[in-house]
């Protein structure tokens, strides 16, 4: 486990190449917007299956 850790790191400091401050401020964005996105699918889909299911409920009782 410790050979893992330390050839883990020795590779993130060799290999691993960060991308420059403009390009992950436009994937941050891109990234952001889709989250927004999804979750307002997500809370739409949630409110039309509550609703579906009080109607169906409502006229079983009623």
């Amino acid at each position: 486990m410790l050979t893992y850790i330390k050839e883990s790191i020795e590779e993130l400091r060799n290999n691993v190449t960060l991308p420059p401050k403009a390009e992950s401020s436009n994937l941050m964005i891109i990234v952001a917007v889709f989250s927004i996105v999804f979750a307002l699918a997500t809370w739409g889909v949630d409110t039309v299956f509550s609703n579906l299911v009080q109607l169906y409920f409502e006229n079983i009782l009623n």
